[in-house]
């Protein structure tokens, strides 16, 4: 995870018909999630982000 957590490019997504996107296999892996887990969606006037819910203090702390 060391070189995802620096912002790396991961891979792309596609949108579907319903709004939904599938997170690339190696995301989900270093990230560890899983089918059910839950992930907060942010967003800046010029991108959005995915992050796992149980790290949103850990983010919110990095952020600063």
């Amino acid at each position: 995870m060391s070189g995802l957590s620096k912002g790396k490019v991961c891979g792309a997504v596609t949108v579907g018909e319903k709004g939904q996107v599938v997170i690339p296999a190696g995301v989900r892996r270093s990230f560890k999630i899983k089918p059910g887990d839950k992930l907060i969606v942010f967003a800046k006037p010029d991108n959005i982000g995915l992050i796992p819910a149980e790290g949103l203090t850990h983010f919110l702390n990095e952020t600063r």
